[in-house]
């Protein structure tokens, strides 16, 4: 998106591995498509706080991402677990990674905290 007017920075980047290509993220969860298919964005919603990062389905078909509120945004096939949006969080989200069989994924805080949905188990944290 270099020398693109962006309402927000871009802030993550997720392959598409079915398809070779990839999406890019920005803050207001504004999402663009290089090679993949476009499944939805937030772009034009108001967000209680930006997003930080975005992971995508290992089929191609699907991405999510989160908020550092640790709200999560579901598109495509990419299934929702729960998220910490609306919750009280001693830092803020900073990251995400799903599990293998993408039926759950790990939420990070910046104090090190590990928050677990579906099918990802929890085993420990620094938070």
């Amino acid at each position: 998106m270099g020398g693109q007017h962006l309402n927000q920075p871009v802030v993550g980047i997720a392959a598409d591995r079915a398809n070779g290509g990839y999406w890019e993220v920005a803050g207001d969860g504004g999402v663009f498509s290089f090679g993949a298919p476009f499944f939805g964005s937030t772009g034009r919603l108001h967000l209680n706080r930006p997003v930080v990062a975005i992971n995508a389905s290992p089929d191609g078909d699907g991405y999510r991402f989160v908020a550092s509120d640790g709200g999560i945004f579901d598109f495509g096939d990419a299934g929702y677990f729960g998220s910490r949006g609306g919750q009280p969080l001693n830092a803020p989200v900073t990251g995400m990674a799903t599990t293998a069989d993408d039926h759950g994924y790990w939420e990070v805080a910046a104090d090190g905290g590990i928050f677990d949905f579906g099918d990802a188990g929890f085993h420990g944290s620094r938070g």
